[in-house]
């Protein structure tokens, strides 16, 4: 018989997560550390079950008060609902037609300078026909398109990322090589080549099915899935094509995330496997230890915390450590699901009550009365050593007096 150790998960911090599926429902998954052992659970469930209603794309305004979600759904709608109640705060209907056209990509931006209200915002969506839409909605509900351009003469997109300063974004699909485009005057500034052949003579179809930027500060980098189950690395002011490629496992690539210190991307593929990759050298660092059975379709890293999240067509979301690769915990959520964010800014009730400190009594200064100690050791030492003197001169007195007599 092999040996067996059985390894107990330490439980997840406290964190909050949302995730989508196919039945149009939204769900919310909470754990709050120290409490019920730190498992992650559904505190929330969102929406009506509604195969038309199937979640396509989400992306999240992460902001400490009044954070957003946005929903972009397969009827060609897309909600804009409150990622703390699920209230809706503005659909936009038919954005593109259900029966022609699907989004792929949305993007919700945190910085709207045309109109400062919490209630206003601006989306960036993509659908797979290469259509871009900006677009932003005032507060009573109105939305008017910014700008549109079509990222692609032929083939389907069907991966969309836009940068962290929201002026890029990168698009890739089957038989679309992964371009950047300018977001604020609409056009295109880069687009990659082609790899070469392999030793056989074959080449390799175009086929990206997900993208990444490597680092916050830097839109020039960004590592990109592809369904011949590589990960391939792109510098646009280096060449147009991959600067570095590795090959994972059997299966596409259908999920890339990257990681805070702009150096680690976490690949999930197909089959279910998860790994991270170190992409200054291509190394394979590690393979997160458990059970997947079905492909992996979204993982997320947390801003803060060290873990990050994955989900897919077998129904779990699962939580891990980035630095053992363990798993935290893991919930079944009974539908295949397509997408899943964090909510950085949560506190769990432990959290909450640990911040209000009690105040501690003010000092009256005028009352506090300073008393001086005296130095009891040096004067005891002084004491004794004259009574030691005093001794030894008596004693000497006593002697002289002795020989006189």
């Amino acid at each position: 018989m092999p040996r067996t150790t059985t390894v107990e998960s330490p439980g997840c911090p406290p964190l909050r997560a949302l995730t989508a599926d196919v039945l149009g429902l939204v769900k919310v998954v909470q754990a709050n550390g120290g409490q019920d052992g730190g498992a992650a659970k559904v505190v929330e469930r969102w929406g009506e079950p509604d195969a038309s209603k199937c979640v396509l794309a989400t992306s999240i305004l992460d902001r400490e008060t009044d954070p957003l979600l946005g929903v972009a759904r397969k009827c060609g709608s897309v909600d804009i609902i409150s990622a703390i109640t699920g209230n809706l705060h503005a659909s936009i209907p038919s954005l593109f037609p259900a029966d022609e056209d699907s989004v792929i990509g949305l993007h919700l931006f945190r910085k709207h300078q045309s109109n400062p209200s919490p209630r206003s915002f601006k989306i960036h969506a993509c659908t797979t026909k290469g259509l871009a839409v900006l677009t932003s909605t005032e507060p009573g509900g109105d939305h008017a398109s910014h700008a549109k351009h079509n990222v692609c003469g032929r083939g389907n997109i069907l991966c969309s990322k836009v940068d962290e300063s929201e002026n890029y974004a990168i698009y890739g699909g089957k038989g679309v090589e992964v371009n950047a485009w300018d977001l604020q005057e609409g056009k295109r500034i880069w687009a990659a080549k082609s790899p070469p052949v392999n030793s056989l003579g074959i080449f390799t179809p175009t086929f990206f099915t997900s993208v990444s930027f490597l680092c916050k500060d830097d839109h020039r980098k960004f590592v990109a899935g592809t369904g011949s189950h590589q990960v391939r690395l792109y510098d646009i002011s280096s060449q147009r094509r991959p600067v570095l490629s590795v090959d994972f496992r059997e299966t596409p690539i259908k999920a890339v995330d990257a990681d805070i210190d702009g150096q680690t991307v976490y690949v999930g593929n197909a089959s279910g496997d998860l790994a991270s990759f170190d992409m200054r050298t291509g190394k394979l660092l590690g393979c997160f230890t458990g059970k997947c059975s079905g492909s992996i379709r979204s993982i997320s890293r947390h801003p803060q915390l060290p873990v990050i999240a994955s989900c897919g067509l077998d129904c779990y979301l699962r939580i891990w450590n980035v630095k053992s690769r363990q798993l935290l915990s893991d919930v079944f959520l009974k539908q295949h699901l397509t997408s899943v964010v964090f909510d950085s800014h949560f506190q769990s009730k432990a959290d909450q009550s640990a911040e209000v400190a009690v105040p501690a009594p003010a000092l009256d200064m005028e009352s506090v009365e300073l008393e001086t100690t005296p130095f009891k050791r040096k004067k005891f030492a002084k004491g004794k050593s004259r009574s030691k003197k005093s001794k030894s001169m008596s004693r000497g007195s006593t002697e002289d007096e002795e020989d006189e007599d």
